[in-house]
């Protein structure tokens, strides 16, 4: 359908830059506290996938723009299609596959938080493999008082802090406060707002200054082993140990910690 020329494009639901091998996606419902609705979900899954395959980043930020992180999934939305459990369903298996696109890209993705993250947004933050929160920020697995238990957003959720928090989370519905997230184990720092940006960059120079190489092997097995047994977990791991010390970087990187010198990585 043709569009009338005279109204306004708009605005694209994720904002993408990429600049000396880090991309950043921000969430750009704003106004919304950007809901996960099937637009957004769908634009972010286009955007990670296109990401994953660009060898030219090495880091992913997710932030977003506005007064606050993310509330979640679109309720209007949701409310729209109660009685369809067939949309409803497709609507949970494409959020999924998003999350989970997160621990499958090769590159580490860190959430830059502030202001709220509830429901499928504490689950984004919970599926980013570093997050950063501001100290204002607040999280919550809300979805009991409404009426919807947080099913989903909790499969992320406890395999970051655990069964007893998490059903606090989803049994009461209560925010949490960011230093509650950072003893709980849901994010990783918590810092005041004006040094939310210098947190999120030390971590990212960090990144930036080892080997992708072996960040890529090594992020991928650690998610291939997590929920397996241990013996199980074990043998994947060593597998991916004894690929690891075949490549090119690991003998420059033992060599110059011998040599007591910077190394050179040449992976890609």
């Amino acid at each position: 359908m043709r569009m009338d020329a005279t109204l306004p494009a708009e605005e694209p639901f994720v904002l993408t830059t990429v600049a000396n091998g880090v991309a950043t996606l921000t969430l750009n419902r704003p106004e919304r506290f950007n809901p996960l609705s099937s637009q957004m979900i769908a634009a972010m899954q286009a955007e990670l996938n296109a990401i994953a395959s660009d060898t030219s980043v090495r880091v992913v930020i997710l932030a977003a723009a506005g007064k606050g992180f993310s509330a979640g999934h679109d309720l209007r939305e949701m409310r729209a299609h109660t009685g369809d459990k067939g949309w409803q369903q497709g609507l949970f298996e494409a959020c999924s596959r998003m999350m989970i696109t997160l621990t499958k890209m090769p590159q580490p993705v860190i959430a830059r938080v502030h202001g709220i993250a509830t429901a499928a947004g504490c689950q984004l933050v919970s599926m980013c493999d570093l997050a950063v929160a501001a100290e204002e920020a607040t999280f919550a697995m809300p979805g009991v008082n409404i009426g919807v238990f947080c099913s989903t957003p909790a499969v992320g959720v406890v395999r970051n802090i655990g069964r007893k928090r998490a059903m606090e989370m989803l049994l009461t519905g209560q925010l949490i406060d960011a230093a509650t997230a950072l003893s709980w184990g849901l994010v990783n720092r918590i810092v005041p707002s004006s040094k939310l940006d210098a947190e999120v960059s030390r971590f990212t120079e960090i990144i930036l200054s080892r080997s992708s190489a072996t960040i890529r092997s090594g992020k991928q097995a650690f998610y291939d082993q997590l929920d397996r047994p241990l013996d199980a977990a074990y043998d994947v791991a060593g597998e991916v140990m004894a690929s690891n010390m075949l490549l090119e970087d690991a003998a420059e990187g033992i060599d110059a910690f011998l040599q007591k010198r910077a190394a050179s990585w040449r992976g890609k």
